[in-house]
């Protein structure tokens, strides 16, 4: 049972090796298409599993009501990239320079949510307040990734 932290950080930790997985690879490869896969879909169930539990505890405090919306920003804009990503050619290098930009925006929202909103969150709520919040941020993750392909046809209804 890992608390909400660790449970996101571990997120971003395979994010991260994903990224540099796909980095590596070149064309409309396998290996492309299936880190590609693995890090969208993940990424997908994970902020929205963040939103649901890790934000709304932040909004519930004064001082995290900015930090929680400037995130939510940020994972509109990175999910934008993403589906641009999603119906470009992948051995286009259109589509390698804009999973370059992904991955730079990526980078930089998690380096922001662990050295400052996690500092700040840690100070401002106690333990016994977040308790708990790492395994409902887990389920709520396993929900989220057998919704993908719904939110996306919702999305598209719009």
């Amino acid at each position: 049972m890992a608390d909400i932290y660790t449970a996101i950080k571990n997120d971003h930790d395979t994010h991260r090796d994903l990224m540099e997985r796909i980095a590596e690879t070149s064309g409309a490869s396998d290996a492309r298409k299936e880190a590609w896969k693995e890090f969208y879909e993940d990424v997908k169930s994970h902020a929205a599993a963040e939103e649901e539990t890790f934000y709304s505890k932040l909004i519930s405090k004064t001082w995290g009501q900015d930090a929680a919306r400037h995130s939510v920003h940020e994972h509109q804009q990175l999910d934008d990239l993403m589906e641009e990503l999603n119906e470009m050619d992948m051995s286009s290098p259109g589509w390698l320079q804009k999973f370059h930009t992904l991955h730079h925006e990526y980078d930089h929202h998690m380096e922001e949510e662990e050295n400052e909103v996690f500092t700040r969150a840690r100070e401002e709520i106690s333990d016994d307040e977040i308790a708990g919040y790492g395994d409902r941020f887990e389920a709520r993750k396993k929900e989220e990734r057998g919704l993908i392909e719904e939110k996306k046809e919702d999305s598209l209804e719009d």
